[in-house]
């Protein structure tokens, strides 16, 4: 489905998060919900089992939509929920 790369990069001394995900929705103001997969290996089973986590992240110009592929980066507060921002597009949403 969507690829999950995670990276810490420091900048400043400080470790910066980042995540790719697929951005699931766009219907607020300035924020999409970015769906976040990664792949675990189950501790007593032992298989490949998929996890995934929702991000709200910033889209000051609401150009990303549906589907994309965005990177999100970590950064201070701006909403009760919101501490992520787009930083750039990944890949642009398939139309169907």
């Amino acid at each position: 489905m969507s690829t999950a790369a995670v990276s810490a990069t420091h900048a400043e001394g400080k470790v910066v998060r980042t995540f790719v995900g697929k951005v699931v929705s766009d219907k607020r103001s300035k924020t999409v919900t970015v769906l976040v997969e990664r792949r675990v290996m189950h501790e007593l089973y032992g298989k490949i089992v998929a996890r995934s986590s929702k991000y709200h992240a910033h889209d000051e110009k609401g150009e990303y939509k549906m589907g994309d592929v965005v990177e999100i980066t970590e950064s201070r507060p701006i909403s009760k929920t919101k501490s992520w921002v787009v930083t750039r597009l990944v890949e642009k949403a398939k139309l169907v």
